[in-house]
């Protein structure tokens, strides 16, 4: 065993030592734009580390990228906070591409939908059920 072995090693114990009261408190919420790649980089080194015959580093890495995991799984903020993937952006994303798909159909180029009027000034409009609602600073107003 080599001594830089056990260096990461201890370094790797040592973060599992701190992420476990986060894990443990219930009301800590922890971005998943924070755990999940702290995970994915728990993971590469802890492979890195397996092809330099650095075992207790890998197992070391490989347990604080599975601690990340955890947080990732329970301590995210959000109501569905016990699953990785949000269905409600799922759905937002399913809708927003039913809109292009539409837009496209319809023959709309997507960049008339930002206009400007006599004045210069930008109006950006969108058309729902036959009918145009513009904003213009802040303010909206309607255009039959």
């Amino acid at each position: 065993m080599m001594w830089q072995d056990m260096i990461f090693m201890i370094g790797s114990g040592l973060s599992i030592f701190f992420l476990a009261p986060t894990l443990r408190d219930a009301a800590a919420r922890v971005p998943l734009g924070t755990s999940i790649p702290s995970m994915a980089i728990g993971v590469v080194y802890g492979v890195t580390f397996a092809t330099m015959d650095m075992t207790f580093s890998a197992l070391g890495a490989l347990a604080a990228g599975s601690m990340w995991a955890l947080i990732a799984v329970f301590r995210s903020p959000g109501r569905q906070s016990a699953t990785l993937t949000r269905t409600d952006g799922l759905v937002l994303f399913v809708q927003d591409c039913r809109r292009w798909v539409d837009r496209s159909i319809a023959g709309n180029d997507p960049l008339t939908q930002f206009v400007t009027d006599s004045t210069g000034q930008s109006e950006y409009t969108h058309t729902t059920t036959g009918q145009q609602h513009g904003t213009r600073f802040g303010t909206s107003h309607a255009d039959d």
